[in-house]
């Protein structure tokens, strides 16, 4: 045939111009012509009217004709015009009760297809095989597994159990609604099974908690069932192969489909199986290879990066689509915006919004969505709410995605006031709304609106619902309520991996890590395998236990499950080496080439140099960051600072200062915290009240670190002004408040003014002293030589003196030559510090000076015969990069200059 000859079946659809001219041609004497062009109508517009012309034209309507206009206009979704011709009917046949029931299945109006069944019962119309196969894809719909089990019986009393398409339809609904059992009663009893029969089982078995029993029915489909698979049946096969997570299967799937001819559907299914079992590479690769990629193999691939956390990668993809002409499709729009997103990438983001202008698919809900989420977490929050009026016909959908929108992009009061909104306009929420606003209310430990939700659940009988009963344990448990949110776990019948992931990690973040490694030994007996978010939740628990024996082991079980991938999964054993102490093991984490780090990774290796008192390697550290083109973030910029503040590298410290300024971070309260501290320690006290001074926003840290800075510079007057300055200002003050302005008392010998302050921390602030404060006062008494006051408040604590306080009292001795409360002092701190040799250091210096030198021998000759060494004391100096002119001056900048000599080491 020759080709030109052949129209494509797109052409054929009929618009209302082709439709005009057809119908002008004598309608009365072929109103048979209508029918034939019914089903090819492009829009509403012509199917009305042909639907006009058969009235106009006394067409006498059969129940043909009533069957093209009722599935005609179910396409449309226009359940209440096809329903209008269904009433219009007298007398309708099985088939016309048939064709609206399957209209309002299509529509997705479930409940009233099943109540169409019921009024053709009540009618005494039979139903036939096809009625049932309808009605159970209503049952599916509705996932009523009560409704299903009546239809089933119905089934049954009709003798259509062994018909093989509603056979299947059963396993279908029954494995859609969860109840594999029943499911695989049904498919045992068919007498005759074809691929869509076991299609349907092995698609159900995927989702279950044991993936495996879906390849067990594979093989026996070929091998008992002597069934050829088909391209359904293994994409049916990729969720169980995604959920096990194991290439070894990826590979043997992959295998069966390059030995056969399979379409470019079962290839964007590889794609989806090895991107969800972390081999994103792999599927790059299947990508690649593919001849014909279609619209679905590209929003695979984006889906599939996404998946992984390679937002650069989707933005790449973006980027070769639009090259060439290639349409963006849902899914495309979806991974494309969640990748501009996630990377701020507010340009990015407004050109894929553009093009999902261009292809019609921005007025979609869930493109929308990802829009608004978006452009909410790059700050445009004017244009979310402009998208979001826009949307045409705002119904409960369209609320739940703005509302997820704001909660998943930082602004839970936004989420929250759009929820009280919602509800002003008399909107019920439903269970997606409460998913979305859940989150909302523990981000702003909103525990009443919390339980009023909860209440709502209860009411609308879905608070044991899976979704419903995990986001409710997650706000109890972020709210700290966790005897609410254990009630909640234990009355979910079917616990899935991330209702018991909540719970771990919510112990975790409370630092209760007996609790979740309780957690997470129970989610093991219970039969369900651990994902990559259960382990990162119980490798911080770790390192909160200071476990490196048992972070260890937990590290060997994320290995044996392939999550030593993931980005986040990297990321917590990184930061559980470096909490407990196991630097090197840390760094060889991060340095691994084959897995990917993110700023995440280089923050948490940063804070784990300053951990391990590294602050050189965490500066090296934050320069390399920039060498790999990563961009340092706010939680960098905090991270980093305490390691200039550390060495008293004051050139570090004021280019981190710029660096602030230049990327915005100037306004922020965390890092103008940092900045004072960070000068304080440089010896610029003047440069820490500017910052304090310019901060638009202050806080109690902020207070604190300016209290401290005058504490070490020994400012007690600016000290003292600045405490009664933050008491009139209604700034809360805690424990550290105190303890900087007390020290800087002692310091500056302010000793009447640091009793008030001492004595107003119960009376007045209702706070109780701890040993740190207990120690500035012994310090600064003793400093003033009141040894009988001293010995009365340590003679008076409530809680047993610590080597602080006694190592205060040594000190004060030293001092003022006190030798008898000397030895009393030093008798406590060998007993509480047996390996410090300062002590001997110290009594042995108080003999000295009172020319006590026999005994300052045999001080330090009881220190030597313990075993106990001095540690030489050591400083450095901060010099210009370039050098100077004399070498022999260089030479000596260059070294550490270690302050020991013979003289020194010698002398007692």
């Amino acid at each position: 045939m020759d080709k030109r000859c052949v129209r494509p079946f797109h052409t054929l659809l009929r618009t209302g111009s082709e439709i005009s001219s057809l119908l002008s041609n004598n309608p009365k004497n072929y109103p048979h012509q209508y029918l034939s062009i019914l089903s090819s109508c492009k829009d509403l517009k012509s199917l009305l009217q042909i639907h006009g012309r058969l009235i106009v034209s006394g067409f006498k309507q059969d129940n043909s004709s009533i069957t093209h206009l009722i599935n005609s206009y179910s396409l449309f979704k226009k359940c209440e015009l096809a329903r209008f011709v269904f009433d219009s009917t007298p007398n309708p046949s099985v088939i016309i009760w048939n064709s609206m029931i399957k209209a309002y299945t299509r529509s997705n109006k479930f409940k009233e297809a099943l109540n169409m069944y019921r009024y053709m019962l009540e009618k005494s119309i039979e139903p036939d095989k096809y009625t049932f196969t309808f009605v159970l894809k209503a049952c599916t719909g509705i996932s009523d597994l009560q409704e299903g089990v009546s239809i089933h019986r119905e089934i049954v009393s009709r003798e259509l159990e062994c018909d093989v398409f509603i056979g299947t339809g059963l396993v279908d609904m029954y494995c859609k609604i969860g109840d594999l059992d029943r499911a695989r009663e049904v498919f045992d009893r068919m007498p005759k099974k074809d691929v869509v029969a076991w299609n349907a089982m092995i698609a159900g078995l995927s989702q279950t908690s044991d993936p495996r029993e879906a390849f067990r029915f594979f093989r026996s489909m070929q091998l008992g069932g002597g069934m050829e698979p088909n391209s359904v049946s293994l994409l049916n096969l990729v969720p169980a192969v995604s959920k096990l997570l194991d290439i070894k299967s990826c590979k043997s799937v992959h295998g069966y489909v390059f030995r056969r001819d399979f379409s470019c559907a079962v290839s964007n299914g590889l794609i989806d199986m090895y991107s969800k079992c972390g081999h994103v590479e792999i599927a790059r690769r299947i990508f690649d290879r593919m001849w014909g990629r279609d619209e679905v193999s590209w929003g695979t691939m984006m889906a599939g990066y996404a998946h992984n956390g390679c937002f650069c990668d989707i933005l790449e993809l973006v980027d070769h689509l639009k090259r060439e002409n290639i349409k963006m499709n849902k899914v495309s729009a979806v991974s494309a915006s969640l990748a501009a997103a996630e990377m701020r990438d507010l340009e990015k983001g407004k050109d894929i919004h553009d093009q999902a202008i261009q292809q019609r698919i921005d007025d979609d809900i869930l493109v929308a969505t990802n829009l608004m989420t978006m452009y909410a977490k790059c700050g445009e929050l004017v244009k979310v709410k402009q998208l979001f009026e826009g949307l045409q016909g705002r119904d409960l959908v369209a609320w739940s995605a703005v509302i997820a929108a704001f909660a998943q992009s930082g602004y839970p009061e936004e989420a929250l006031s759009l929820f009280r909104h919602m509800q002003n306009e008399n909107m019920k929420p439903n269970k997606v709304t409460l998913l979305s606003v859940l989150p909302a209310c523990a981000e702003l430990l909103s525990v009443k609106l919390g339980k009023s939700l909860h209440c709502y659940a209860v009411k609308a009988d879905i608070d044991s619902d899976i979704s419903t009963g995990t986001a409710l344990v997650s706000m109890y448990a972020k709210c700290e309520f966790f005897a609410s949110a254990l009630i909640i776990f234990n009355r979910i019948p079917c616990k899935d991996v991330v209702t018991w992931n909540t719970l771990i990690n919510g112990y975790a973040q409370i630092g209760d890590p007996y609790n979740a490694m309780y957690m997470f030994s129970q989610l093991r007996l219970s039969g369900l395998h651990p994902d990559s978010g259960t382990m990162v939740g119980v490798v911080p628990a770790c390192a909160l236990l200071d476990d490196l024996d048992r972070g260890t082991c937990i590290h060997g079980q994320i290995i044996k499950y392939g999550f030593e991938s993931d980005c986040h999964v990297k990321n917590a054993l990184i930061d559980m080496y470096a909490k407990c102490g196991s630097l090197p093991s840390a760094e060889f984490l991060f340095n691994k080439t084959e897995l990917t780090k993110d700023e995440v990774s280089w923050n948490v290796m940063i804070a784990g140099c300053m951990q391990n008192g590294n602050a050189k390697e965490a500066i090296s550290i934050f320069h390399r960051m920039k060498l790999e083109t990563f961009q340092p973030n706010l939680v960098t910029i905090v991270s980093v600072l305490p390691a200039a503040a550390y060495l008293a590298a004051l050139k570090e410290g004021m280019a981190l200062h710029a660096y602030t300024v230049q990327m915005g971070f100037w306004s922020n309260t965390f890092v103008g915290n940092s900045l004072i501290d960070m000068y304080a320690k440089c010896g610029h006290l003047d440069y820490s009240e500017r910052i304090f001074n310019e901060m638009e926003y202050t806080d109690m840290v902020s207070w604190n670190a300016m209290l401290s800075g005058y504490a070490m510079h020994a400012h007690g007057d600016r000290a003292v002004a600045l405490f009664s300055l933050m008491q009139e200002n209604h700034v809360k003050v805690n424990h550290v408040s105190f303890v900087s302005v007390l020290s800087a008392c002692r310091h500056a010998g302010l000793i009447e003014e640091g009793k008030k302050i001492f004595n107003s921390m119960r009376e007045k602030h209702h706070l109780e002293p701890n040993l740190e404060h207990y120690a500035c006062m012994v310090d600064m008494l003793g400093r003033a030589g009141l040894f009988d006051e001293t010995l009365d408040l340590i003679m008076t604590m409530p809680v047993e003196p610590d080597a602080g306080v006694w190592g205060a009292l040594l000190g004060a001795c030293r001092m003022h030559s006190n030798a008898k409360l000397g030895e009393v002092a030093l008798d406590h701190l060998v007993k509480l510090e047996p390996g410090n040799p300062a002590h001997y250091v110290v009594l042995s210096s108080i003999y000295a000076q009172s020319n006590r030198w026999c005994d300052a021998g045999n001080t330090r000759l009881k220190m030597n015969e313990t075993g106990l060494t001095r540690t030489p004391g050591c400083s450095w100096v901060e010099f210009w990069k370039g050098g100077f002119e004399d070498e022999s001056l260089n030479m000596w900048c260059n070294r550490q200059i270690i302050c020991m000599d013979s003289t020194h080491l010698e002398s007692p």
